[in-house]
């Protein structure tokens, strides 16, 4: 069966909507923090780092698309021209000043046009400003304490919840932080590597036993932005997300106190301890 010229045109119409409408549903769904279905680019960003990544990353995706479509060309151009039918008599030319100045020259401008915004972002990432907030991160076999140092010196666990969505990102206890706030986050490892990353805000740090590393963010939305362990740490390693919520200032100062009364007694989760030890058991049979 034969579709007419209208069919076609109407099926084809039809599928660059979809399409369209994917993209749209993807770039909402990447708003919220969390992985999107079909997501072909960098998470929303929620920080100010975030959004110098982003820019960075779409600067390189310039060149490099210009750097193919060139050699493309090239290839193109001398299969045609360059081929043993149209050069019965291969040229024997050996050396063209002009072409090898040019080769030498091009990618190492290129290659200060990459360097000058990379080192500019390291340094961004690397000097964190005056902190108006302190969150010490620990990475454990196989979840994550939270201990605020500045607020009341409370500290808690947070495990993947099973009952809570999106699928192994929802965790029982989030990370709470204000909005609009230099937060500091210092990362330690209390058996192996494990590492913290939150793709919303451009941060990513090893958690070292032995060691403390630092980086920072400062959220600019509200809600809730999900991270997970991205360093190979063990056979849970898939399962220990990070939650951070965002709120208002008056929001987080009023959850400051439900927490410092919560975890006052036990800072420490006693299933998480349990399930802590478990594991060491476990792995010692």
């Amino acid at each position: 069966m034969k579709m007419s010229k209208g069919q076609m045109g109407r099926r084809l119409l039809g599928l660059a909507v979809t399409g369209i409408a994917l993209a749209t549903s993807g770039a909402a769904f990447a708003e919220l923090g969390q992985p999107a279905e079909w997501e072909y680019k960098l998470q929303g960003s929620a920080s100010p780092i975030m959004d110098e990544i982003t820019t960075f990353h779409n600067w390189l995706m310039v060149i490099i698309t210009v750097i193919t479509l060139f050699v493309l060309g090239l290839l193109i151009t001398v299969v045609i021209k360059f081929n043993a039918k149209a050069n019965p008599v291969p040229s024997r030319t050996t050396h063209n000043t002009l072409i090898e100045v040019a080769w030498t020259l091009i990618p190492v401008v290129i290659l200060v046009g990459i360097a000058i915004p990379s080192f500019k972002l390291l340094f961004q990432e690397l000097d964190i400003p005056k902190a108006d907030l302190t969150v010490k991160a620990t990475g454990k076999q196989w979840y994550w304490s939270y201990a605020y140092p500045d607020n009341g010196k409370f500290e808690f666990d947070s495990l993947l919840a099973q009952d809570k969505q999106p699928r192994l990102l929802g965790v029982d206890n989030e990370m709470v932080v204000p909005v609009n706030k230099v937060v500091r986050v210092q990362t330690t490892g209390a058996d192996v590597i494990h590492s913290f990353t939150v793709p919303a805000f451009g941060i990513k740090i090893d958690a070292i036993p032995g060691r403390l590393n630092e980086t920072w963010f400062k959220a600019t939305k509200t809600g809730m932005f999900y991270g997970q362990c991205s360093e190979l740490c063990g056979k849970d390693h898939a399962f220990m997300p990070i939650a951070v919520r965002v709120v208002s200032d008056q929001e987080f100062a009023a959850w400051v106190e439900t927490a410092k009364k919560k975890f006052a007694s036990n800072p420490a989760n006693t299933f998480a301890s349990a399930n802590s030890s478990a594991s060491v058991g476990a792995a010692a049979q």
